[in-house]
């Protein structure tokens, strides 16, 4: 018998400081298609594959008063405790494309040990989102009798 608790994970949740200029950075920074932004602005998602990728503000009562608020960075040394990441077939042209539309670099892309071709930036509230090739399988050594 299949469980009723299985999860599905449905969204991630990033919490900023405006969000329809989020949803509409996201879209023209990282190529997204806005798949909805509510009339009060206080709601908005990407269409991002199986997962949705949604916007809130950062301080709204509902959360505040339930879990918090978010603590947001206040420098360029700080950073969130979540990470975006998005895959690219050409990363160096979705880097470009990125910063060219308002992304702060933070590191050009750059092959990395484990196979993948990797790049960072910051959004309009300073979140990490690294950009990155799909990970290759490692080349096999052949051995040479």
């Amino acid at each position: 018998m299949a469980s009723k608790l299985s999860p599905t994970f449905a969204y991630t949740t990033v919490y900023v400081k405006d969000v329809a200029k989020s949803v509409e950075f996201y879209a023209n920074a990282f190529g997204y298609t806005v798949r909805r932004l509510d009339e009060s602005h206080r709601w908005g998602e990407l269409e991002s594959g199986q997962t949705t990728l949604a916007f809130t503000p950062a301080h709204q009562h509902e959360t505040d008063d339930l879990t918090g608020t978010v603590q947001m960075p206040r420098s360029g040394r700080e950073r969130n405790a979540v990470e975006v990441c998005f895959d690219y077939q050409d990363v160096d042209a979705a880097y470009k494309r990125a910063v060219e539309n308002g992304a702060v670099p933070v590191s050009e892309p750059e092959e990395k040990e484990w196979g993948q071709k990797v790049g960072y930036v910051r959004d309009l509230d300073g979140v990490v989102v690294r950009m990155g090739s799909y990970v290759r399988q490692p080349k096999s050594k052949s051995k040479s009798n």
